[in-house]
């Protein structure tokens, strides 16, 4: 069985046991957390949400938090002598999937 959810903005598919990266969540590391943005069922049945599955959840736990790799932004006018550098890391929350409720 797996699962489309939402979460951070961004749909992600899952299944039971699969790690995912998602955007920084407020929970420890360790805890659990409850994820009722589900928006479709597949596997053995199929159901689809309008927007959200009814009474559809997905278990999941917390294995760590973190940062994502480096990315410059590099801006130049050329023949100005004008230039401009910028970093940027994202956090991000890994999660490990335990199950998924219909």
């Amino acid at each position: 069985m797996y699962a489309i959810i939402e979460t951070g903005g961004k749909q992600f598919r899952v299944q039971e046991g699969c790690k995912i990266r998602v955007e920084k969540l407020a929970a420890e590391t360790g805890s659990e957390i409850s994820i009722d943005k589900v928006l479709m069922l597949g596997g053995g049945t199929f159901s689809v949400g309008a927007p959200y599955v009814a009474g559809a959840k997905v278990t999941a736990e917390v294995v760590e938090h973190g940062r994502g790799e480096k990315v410059v932004i590099f801006k130049k006018r050329r023949r100005h002598d004008c230039r401009r550098k910028q970093g940027h890391r994202q956090d991000f929350t890994t999660i490990a999937i335990k199950s998924i409720t219909a």
